[in-house]
């Protein structure tokens, strides 16, 4: 198992941040660090992504750092400069894969079925994202999926919350969840500092109960 399916095993959830000011990461990096999650997707469906994802590299230097929603090579080199520790594709696209591969950061991809998943394999990637989870026909989609793939191990996101993610991590080859709930944007931007630091330990506590 690679490193980095070892640190998304250990931490069994992975907060997916959309950030609009990319200044928001420092105190928001400090509450998730301190309270057991040491851990950040930052979505690039904001223009502050990679400015998020350098100013939380320099703050938080220790954390698990990945960049979520990257849909070509641009992106994906922006993202490995900023400090990135590894990619999230909504989508499982070849030339992103490609770029990745050839300046040496790990890819996490979208897959939702069994030829998207094929596909990966033939490019050499066993660690996929499963996306849209619960659209996609969720816990009961994921076991199907794994089945015939005995390499593969998954990260199901989207539509994960705190009533269905044990369901998730419950499977064999779940390696860890991405969710939003406990980095709700709204607090983020309202400074909701103490909230947001009750949701994470909350959301710790659930994950290793």
């Amino acid at each position: 198992m690679s490193t980095i399916n070892e640190q998304l095993k250990a931490l069994k959830v992975i907060p997916v941040i959309a950030i609009d000011k990319a200044e928001d990461i420092i105190p928001l990096g400090k509450v998730l660090a301190e309270n057991g999650l040491p851990a950040a997707e930052i979505t690039f469906r904001s223009d502050a992504a990679a400015e998020a994802i350098r100013l939380l590299r320099e703050a938080q230097p220790d954390m698990l750092i990945g960049a979520g929603t990257v849909l070509n090579k641009e992106q994906a080199i922006a993202a490995k400069e900023a400090g990135a520790t590894f990619v999230v594709s909504p989508g499982f696209n070849p030339n992103t894969v490609k770029a990745c591969q050839e300046i040496g950061i790990d890819i996490v991809p979208g897959v939702n079925n069994p030829s998207a998943i094929e596909a990966a394999l033939e490019m050499g990637l066993t660690t996929l994202k499963f996306f849209p989870a619960e659209a996609s026909g969720g816990v009961n989609m994921v076991k199907a999926l794994l089945a015939p793939y005995g390499d593969v191990h998954i990260m199901p996101t989207g539509g994960v919350n705190q009533k269905n993610i044990k369901g998730y991590l419950a499977v064999p080859r779940v390696l860890a969840c991405g969710g939003t709930w406990m980095v709700d944007k709204k607090l983020v931007e309202a400074g909701e500092w103490e909230e947001l630091a009750r949701l994470t330990r909350e959301a710790v506590e659930l994950v290793n109960s």
